[in-house]
């Protein structure tokens, strides 16, 4: 079957962080502190343990909560009431994080994405989590990517994650072809090439970032670096 969009995971594929994540993990500790009213250990103990049912929730149900959930988790586990405005400002801190130590992009991915669009609708279909799609949209933007995406299907704003079959439909809708003509590029194994087959789309692992599925995947197609795939290009036309 032919491709006819192209559609691009966010982590490990076209961004990775290079920084200290822990700077994100402070900045939301800090906030949880002064906003509940405890000590910064304190905050810090209830935050690991809110990140931890976090995930997990997003591996056992497949969906992904948003940064409201984590706010309210971390509530739950100090048992302190957030009003309106703190539990309002408090998500927002809890989502903007990432803003504030963003990850960068993965070399060669914004020239890759460039050069796809000349011949293919793009799209990006990532999970999320308590950095929602909303701030991953902003990093998008600022590095100069948005321009290039017709469709951006984001966990936390379909409402599963990945490999359920919906992100990649949600994708496909936007980009106004079937699931099945996609070619999806992402670098796990369980969610992007399990999820994209199945809906019968085409497969690429991008083991440029991370090589952990490389010798085993079932991909149709593995890139260790994006000039490998822009030399595929041609070919997938």
């Amino acid at each position: 079957m032919a491709i006819r969009a192209i559609t691009f995971d966010f982590w490990r594929t076209l961004f990775r962080d290079v920084g200290d994540p822990a700077r994100r993990r402070r900045i939301r500790i800090d906030a949880l502190s002064e906003a509940a009213g405890v000590s910064p250990d304190r905050a810090e103990d209830a935050l690991r343990r809110a990140e931890h049912d976090f995930l997990l929730h997003h591996i056992t149900e497949k969906r992904t909560l948003g940064p409201a959930d984590a706010v309210d988790m971390a509530a739950q586990m100090l048992d302190v009431t957030l009003g309106g405005h703190k539990r309002h400002e408090l998500t927002k801190v809890f989502a903007e994080a990432i803003l504030y130590d963003p990850p960068t992009p993965i070399p060669g991915a914004l020239d890759a994405v460039e050069v796809a669009s000349r011949s293919f609708p793009l799209g990006v279909v990532s999970d999320s989590g308590i950095s929602p799609g909303r701030s991953l949209r902003v990093l998008l933007d600022q590095q100069g990517f948005t321009k290039y995406f017709g469709a951006l299907a984001f966990s936390d704003e379909v409402g599963v994650a990945k490999p359920q079959a919906a992100m990649f439909e949600t994708a496909a809708r936007h980009l106004r072809v079937a699931p099945h003509e996609l070619l999806h590029i992402g670098d796990l194994e369980m969610t992007d090439i399990a999820g994209a087959k199945g809906v019968g789309a085409k497969t690429a692992l991008f083991a440029g970032d991370n090589a952990k599925y490389r010798e085993t995947t079932s991909a149709d197609y593995v890139f260790a670096d994006w000039t490998e795939f822009v030399e595929v290009l041609p070919s997938l036309r």
